[in-house]
């Protein structure tokens, strides 16, 4: 029984910190769009700007591609990560540094894949919904 040291768990944490980033970062995407979708949208018609309304769904419509790629581009990173194609492993339950690090990936692409639909449904109103009143 090897026993790991604590300059070796280090090392393996500053190389796992990339993927506890793309974690957090499909959700944080999502999370921004919504507030900044439905806060602009509130000001606009707060404010009485329905002649802003086209340029309001233009800036959403341009966010939402935005976020898109974004999350897309997360996505695909964290697919490569989990490297399903590589060992055709679905599991990864021996605890090692490496299966760990698939499920790190497994977890983010699982994020990103629903960070994706939650920006396409915030997005929704916006080419369903003309005006404010």
């Amino acid at each position: 029984m090897t026993r790991i040291t604590e300059n070796e768990d280090a090392r393996e944490f500053r190389s796992e910190a990339g993927s506890l980033w793309r974690i957090t970062f499909g959700p944080l995407i999502w999370a921004v769009h919504f507030a900044a979708s439905y806060g602009a949208t509130a000001l606009i018609c707060a404010k009485g700007g329905t002649g802003f309304v086209e340029g309001l769904r233009l800036g959403i419509g341009i966010g939402t591609g935005v976020a898109l790629v974004a999350i897309a581009w997360l996505g695909w990173q964290s697919w490569r990560q989990w490297d399903l194609l590589r060992d055709r492993d679905w599991e990864n339950d021996q605890g090692t540094g490496e299966d760990r690090h698939q499920f790190l990936g497994h977890a983010a692409f699982l994020l990103a894949v629903i960070s994706f639909i939650g920006v396409s449904y915030v997005a929704l109103p916006v080419l369903l919904i003309g005006t404010c009143r």
